[in-house]
């Protein structure tokens, strides 16, 4: 059968009131463009003539700003999962404008499966290559493409010209089967492919083919910093001692490291430590700074969900594929996140609380307990799991009015049991084998800034002594001060 060939609008139409949609990609990278923006404009044309219209979305990760920024503010989602990064739909979500639920990005595609949430209506996937015998070749990110077109009634593909059909090859599709039949995934190496190149659908459901020449919509990340560069050098150190000391192999572990500048900070950091060997990633994001590193022969293979990297770095692979093509693979966001692999891979795990609190509990989400950000995202697939688990943060944020690690987190996304290793910019907190006070004073003495410290202590002396010494009465009061003043630093334990 020959494609289907059309424009987004008319793309756009097989979308109806109430459906459930799944999109492909993962972050901006891989994620379609052009119908999701024909969706969102016929939203607001039926809203126009009083007409209903909202969707289901889910998703891979966060998408570009023509996907969740578009459909956002045409307030054509009804409920979105699992994670998200867009100004216009954050202020959709905490304004109950849309309903939100997080969920740790390995969870989605099986949770589908298994029929816990709705059933996909409608797939929306971009691709460098799509044919007529069903076979669909993701771009620069998977997320859970194979899952939702596995599933789903009808598939609109977005063939972007932009991405290279040089991309194939790239990909490792491979759906694990579902309990009572599941086996290990067998991936006992970072390098090791299990699948196809591409996700084999039945060519009937491909109701729309819309040609895109769309680039990728990832944000530059903020440049390195004073403090980023110095939370970066401490990781290093970290895991160099660890390696002397005899904790970490001498042939080192694989890395995962989260999303942002400080995680390009960390890798960077990693990179110019030459007491590190070259090593490999097993993560969900790979960043800019790892295309670099191994153009310079310090990371050996990444494998990863998505390409999350700016113009440049994509071009620079697309012109030197033979150079990249054996040292990438990317893969449906369950593989690279799974927990079982990533215990059994004993990964080296590094990602960014958005709040520490002094025992040791990360708040990755909710700012002040009450707003959502972005979402829990893969950190948690990874914490739980990790052969050592570090946490990164700046001490202070806005100028020094919150501090960034306090009493008592105001939302808890990590545990204390889970987290190993806390760093800032002015040191580091090894909580391993300690108690909750211990850990309390480590965290004191080894992370927080220097204008927060007698603060913390006093905290501690006004807290009843127990196992876990808290003062309920005043865990929250560095919080409520800021919420009254916009200043930690003024807070009053009374």
């Amino acid at each position: 059968m020959a494609l289907p060939f059309m424009t987004a609008a008319e793309a756009a139409q097989f979308v109806k009131h109430g459906d459930v949609v799944g999109m492909g990609g993962f972050t901006p990278a891989g994620a379609p463009k052009e119908v999701p923006t024909a969706i969102a404009h016929m939203a607001t044309a039926l809203h126009a003539e009083g007409k209903p219209f909202k969707i289901g979305v889910y998703t891979g990760a966060s998408t570009g700003d023509s996907c969740d920024g578009e459909l956002a503010r045409a307030h054509a989602i009804e409920f979105r999962t699992p994670y998200q990064s867009n100004k216009d739909l954050r202020t959709e979500l905490n304004s109950q404008q849309a309903h939100y639920f997080d969920l740790h990005l390995s969870e989605l595609a099986q949770n589908l499966r298994y029929g816990f949430l709705p059933k996909p209506d409608v797939a929306i996937v971009e691709a460098c290559i799509v044919n007529e015998q069903g076979e669909i070749v993701p771009t620069a990110g998977v997320g859970i493409a194979p899952t939702i077109c596995n599933m789903a009634d009808k598939i609109i593909v977005e063939l972007n010209e932009a991405m290279p059909a040089t991309m194939r090859g790239m990909h490792d599709i491979y759906e694990p089967l579902d309990p009572p039949l599941r086996r290990e995934i067998p991936v006992y190496k970072p390098s090791d492919r299990i699948g196809t190149d591409c996700i084999k659908v039945d060519p009937k459901k491909i109701v729309a083919v819309v040609k895109t020449n769309r680039p990728n919509e990832v944000g530059k990340f903020a440049e390195l910093d004073e403090t980023t560069k110095r939370i970066g050098d401490n990781v290093a150190l970290f895991l160099e001692t660890e390696m002397k000391a005899g904790r970490i192999p001498a042939s080192f572990l694989p890395i995962q490291s989260g999303v942002g500048n400080i995680a390009n900070a960390v890798l960077g950091a990693l990179g110019e430590n030459k007491d590190i060997p070259a090593f490999e990633m097993y993560t969900e994001v790979i960043q800019d700074s790892v295309i670099g590193l191994m153009k310079e022969g310090r990371v050996k293979f990444a494998s990863g969900c998505s390409l999350t990297i700016g113009a440049d770095k994509l071009q620079d692979i697309v012109d030197h594929m033979d150079f990249f093509r054996d040292k990438i693979v990317l893969r449906p966001q369950e593989i690279s996140n799974n927990p079982e692999v990533a215990r059994r891979l004993g990964l080296i795990t590094i990602n960014t609380a958005l709040e520490a609190d002094i025992f040791g509990n990360i708040n990755s989400t909710h700012v002040c307990g009450t707003k959502m950000m972005n979402g829990i995202g893969g950190s948690g697939d990874f914490t739980r799991n990790a052969y050592i688990s570090i946490y990164t943060t700046p001490s202070t944020a806005k100028n020094g009015c919150i501090s960034s690690i306090v009493p008592m987190v105001s939302h808890l996304d990590h545990s204390e049991h889970s987290v190993k290793i806390l760093i800032t910019e002015h040191g580091i907190a090894d909580l391993r084998g300690k108690s909750p006070i211990q850990r309390a004073h480590e965290i004191i003495e080894k992370c927080v800034d220097p204008a927060y410290k007698p603060m913390m202590r006093e905290y501690l002396e006004k807290s009843k002594v127990a196992h876990t010494q808290h003062n309920l009465h005043l865990a929250f009061a560095m919080h409520e001060e800021f919420l009254r003043s916009g200043d930690m630093r003024n807070t009053r334990f009374e």
